[in-house]
């Protein structure tokens, strides 16, 4: 990994994105169905893109809208659709394009009061809400954001009735139908004017805010938080909560500073990531430098993404934690301090996860489930309350209700927030102090992600690789115990290999957009053997996708 010049900089004027040539581009522009880079793409968050390169523009929103209003009459869906718009410059021209589809097809669609922005988390939780009770006219939802990537990104999530992300069978029906409609210039797309839709007797205004904030308490110990006087301060990253974090302070009276309260589509106020790319990360150090600087001034400080389904935790005692340390740390404490939880909850992690959350699980003798990357694969266990808690090594995570109930079935930034607060006051150790008591006991993982170069026909390989492909039997001097190509918890294929010994493991995948697929790797033992161990997969992998 090459550190550009700008990392962990004050962003240049010449990285910031020119706004309206953007916007200008998004309404211009013409996909072509033939070209693949200009197709509809459901990953695991969506379809995003840019209407630079004419991945994210018009013709792709009101496709996209039109297919899901397609989707919601052939799976009967007739409840309200809940939607969501994020800051990024792409968001709020996307927002109106889907209205103008969503009132046309005659769907009952739920927009934010004062078009306050909308977080990923309030979607899910409004989604829930408005279905708990009910058997038909179920609500579903949509989300326009493409999380935490550039500014000049645009992006849209769909989440059916169970609030979550929506499962691969549904994307594929989506993105096929809307594909088939960009193919055909938009022939099938129904649409009316903004101004008409927005006066359209099933648009409604709903108060996202307050009715997320007031029901928190159902999920944070605030009491302990107010009582313990702790300072805390916030960085939304100019994201959709920037004014739910005032609301919070005021609404449970805490001390809580809000350092950043600027919204602007440019993102200038961030410092640079790794790559030199302006990034909202709220796990990197290098775009995180600026509420790092100010972690003296609190007890526990925090940020979120621009559509806040990720969350960065700040401590005096420790800086940034790494996404996977706060995760374990997070399942240690909730498990012990939730009794109401069913006794039988679960602990959801993906493949590429730390194995301390595994260390974790076991010594509390919960269930450990293991999935691939996806937060998909949580929603179902945290809708029926069989998994407390569900989390992705990239610091997105979402837990239950303090009675066990569901609280969101997408990833929720706020709460996992709000609880390094809880767990500071109510045990006197912030999230480092206790990540630091938990190594001790259970050891220290060393861990890093890698990249390696690959063709697309060795990424197809790679993805398709099976356990009895790989002759080694010892990885960085310890016996391989197990390889896997299928995860553990739901049997679903991983898109790749993970390799496992009783100290270490890595995993590999290939990346969905560029020539290289990624090594994930930790190890118990020490940093040496970390190095090691990526050493050997490398040359474990490159054997079995080159020898085919």
């Amino acid at each position: 990994m090459t550190l550009s010049p700008f990392a962990g900089k004050p962003a240049p004027a010449e990285l910031l994105v020119d706004i309206p040539r953007l916007v200008t581009a998004y309404y211009t522009g013409q996909p072509d169905a033939s070209i693949s880079t200009q197709r509809v793409a459901f990953g695991t968050s969506g379809h995003r893109g840019s209407s630079f390169d004419l991945s994210f523009n018009e013709w792709h929103v009101l496709a996209i809208s039109q297919a899901i209003c397609l989707y919601r009459e052939a799976q009967g869906i007739t409840g309200p659709l809940f939607v969501g718009i994020d800051t990024h410059a792409l968001s709020t021209p996307a927002g109106a394009s889907a209205l103008e589809v969503l009132a046309a097809n005659g769907v009952t669609v739920m927009i934010a009061e004062g078009d306050e922005y909308t977080p990923t988390p309030a979607i899910s939780h409004a989604i829930l809400c408005y279905n708990r009770g009910r058997t038909s006219g179920l609500a579903d939802g949509v989300v326009i954001t493409p999380s935490h990537n550039p500014p000049q990104s645009g992006g849209y999530k769909y989440n059916p009735t169970n609030g979550g992300p929506a499962d691969t069978h549904i994307t594929k029906w989506i993105e096929a139908k809307a594909n088939e409609l960009l193919a055909n210039k938009l022939v099938g797309v129904k649409r009316i004017s903004y101004e008409q839709a927005l006066k359209a007797s099933t648009t409604h205004r709903h108060d996202y805010v307050n009715t997320y904030v007031a029901d928190l308490i159902n999920v944070i110990d605030f009491d302990a938080i107010r009582d313990a006087k702790l300072r805390l301060g916030v960085d939304p990253l100019g994201g959709a909560g920037v004014r739910y974090w005032s609301a919070i302070a005021e609404h449970y009276r805490l001390d809580l500073d809000v350092v950043n309260k600027e919204v602007d589509s440019t993102f200038r106020f961030m410092t640079v990531d790794w790559d030199g790319q302006i990034r909202m990360d709220p796990s990197s150090s290098h775009a995180m430098q600026g509420l790092i600087g100010l972690k003296e001034r609190f007890d526990v400080a925090f940020a979120c993404d621009p559509d806040h389904d990720r969350h960065g935790i700040v401590t005096p005692s420790g800086g940034l934690l790494a996404p996977n340390n706060y995760l374990a740390v997070s399942i240690d404490y909730l498990f012990q301090n939730r009794p109401q939880w069913r006794a039988d909850a679960g602990v959801g992690k993906t493949v590429v996860s730390s194995g301390l959350i595994d260390r974790v699980a076991k010594r509390l003798g919960r269930r450990l489930y293991e999935v691939p990357v996806g937060f998909k694969w949580f929603a179902d266990g945290l809708f029926d309350g069989s998994l407390g808690f569900g989390g992705e090594e990239s610091a997105g995570a979402s837990f239950l209700r303090k009675d066990g109930g569901v609280w969101s079935t997408d990833k929720d930034g706020l709460i996992p927030a709000l609880l390094a607060a809880e767990m500071t006051a109510r045990t006197g150790r912030d999230p480092s102090q206790a990540y630091k008591a938990l190594t001790d006991e259970l050891g220290e993982p060393f861990s890093v992600r890698v990249d390696a170069k690959a063709n697309p026909e060795q990424k197809v390989l790679l993805s398709k690789l099976s356990p009895d492909q790989v002759t080694s039997t010892e990885l960085a001097g310890e016996k391989i115990q197990s390889i896997l190509s299928h995860a553990p918890g739901n049997d679903q294929a991983i898109g790749g290999l993970k390799v496992m010994t009783e100290n270490g493991w890595f995993a590999a995948r290939p990346s969905g957009t560029e020539d290289i697929y990624k090594i994930y790797a930790e190890s118990f033992i020490s940093d040496d053997h970390l190095k090691q161990l990526v050493v050997e997969a490398q040359t474990l992998v490159d054997g079995a996708i080159s020898s085919k």
